[in-house]
C-alpha cells in the first residue's frame, strides 16, 4: 500500500535524497550501484518501461497522469508537497509536478552492449549534460542502436540529462569505455567496427561520401565543444568525416551535428 507523507518546508529530512548533489546520488549505495532523480511524469514512464526500480516519489497535484504513475511504483513512499516548494526545490516551474528516485542499473560491457550492432555513436569527453541528453534523444530516434560514453563524459543519467533526453537515455542501450583521455579505437577494431571520427579537418570527407555508406558496422565518433576530438582518435580512425557547412558557418553544436550525422549515417536505405 503506497504511504502518502505530506511535506512542508525545504529543511525536511525527507527531502535530503532529492537535494543531494549528482555525484553523491550515484554513489549512494556505493559500492552497488546508486541512485538518480527522473523528472516529470513522461521521464518517469519510460524509466519505468526500462525496468529501473522506484525508491520514493515527490508530487505536486496528485493529477490523472500521476495517478497512473503511483499505481505502477508499487509500495513505495510519496511525498508530496506544495507547487511552490517545489519550485523552489528544482529552482523552475515543474509543469509536470513530480520527482522519482530510483535506483541505477549495472552497466553492460562494451562487447556485450555492441554485439550483432550495425550503427553505434561514440561520445568522447562531451561534458556538457545537456548536449549528452540531446545527442542521446537523437540517437534514440535515428536508428544508432547503441552509445558508447569515455569517462570524461558527462552521465546520462545526470538529471539535466535525463531531462533534455525527455527520458529517451532509457530507451537506446548506453555504457561506458575502458577509461582513457581519448576513444579506444583499437577495441572498436576488434569488435568488427569501422570508425569514422567527425572533425574540421582539411582531409575530411563529406558525410554523403558513399564510402561510409558501404561500411556494414560503423561507429560514429564526436568530441566536446570547442576542443573536439583527440588527435590519437581522428588519427586511428578509419574516416574523417565533415558535414558541410554554408554561408560561412564553420560547425555546428555538437548536439546539431549528431543529428545530421545520425540521420544520414544511421539510415536502413543504405
Amino acid at each position: 500500500m503506497l504511504q502518502k507523507i505530506v511535506l512542508e518546508d525545504l529543511d525536511d529530512p525527507a527531502l535530503a535524497v532529492y537535494r543531494l548533489p549528482e555525484v553523491q546520488l550515484r554513489r549512494y549505495y556505493e559500492p552497488a550501484e546508486g541512485l538518480f532523480i527522473a523528472e516529470s511524469p513522461k521521464v518517469i514512464s519510460r524509466a519505468l518501461d526500462a525496468g529501473y526500480e522506484p525508491v520514493s516519489m515527490l508530487i505536486g497535484k496528485d493529477t490523472a497522469e500521476i495517478s497512473e504513475l503511483l499505481r505502477r511504483c508499487g509500495n513505495i513512499t510519496i511525498y508530496t508537497a506544495d507547487e511552490s516548494l517545489l519550485t523552489r526545490l528544482t529552482g523552475y516551474h515543474m509543469t509536470g509536478g513530480a520527482l522519482c528516485a530510483m535506483r541505477r542499473k549495472p552497466l553492460p560491457d562494451v562487447e556485450t552492449l555492441c554485439a550483432g550492432k550495425r550503427r553505434i555513436a561514440v561520445l568522447e569527453n562531451v561534458v556538457n549534460p545537456t548536449n549528452v541528453g540531446a545527442i542521446l534523444r537523437s540517437a534514440a530516434a535515428m536508428q544508432m542502436e547503441a552509445v558508447l560514453l569515455t569517462s570524461g563524459c558527462s552521465d546520462p543519467l545526470y538529471r539535466r540529462a535525463v531531462r533534455v533526453s525527455m527520458g529517451t537515455v532509457f530507451q537506446v542501450p548506453w555504457t561506458y569505455l575502458p577509461a582513457a583521455d581519448s576513444v579506444d579505437i583499437p577495441l572498436l577494431h576488434s569488435m568488427g567496427f569501422s570508425t569514422a571520427a567527425l572533425a574540421l579537418r582539411e582531409d575530411a570527407i563529406s558525410i554523403a561520401d558513399p564510402a561510409l555508406r558501404k561500411e556494414p558496422r560503423l561507429a560514429v565518433i564526436l568530441g566536446t565543444e570547442g576542443k573536439g576530438l583527440c588527435d590519437t582518435t581522428i588519427r586511428e580512425s578509419d574516416h574523417t568525416v565533415i558535414i558541410p557547412m554554408a554561408q560561412g558557418v564553420d560547425s555546428l553544436n555538437v548536439a546539431a551535428a549528431s543529428a545530421v550525422a545520425f540521420w544520414e549515417l544511421g539510415r536502413k536505405d543504405l
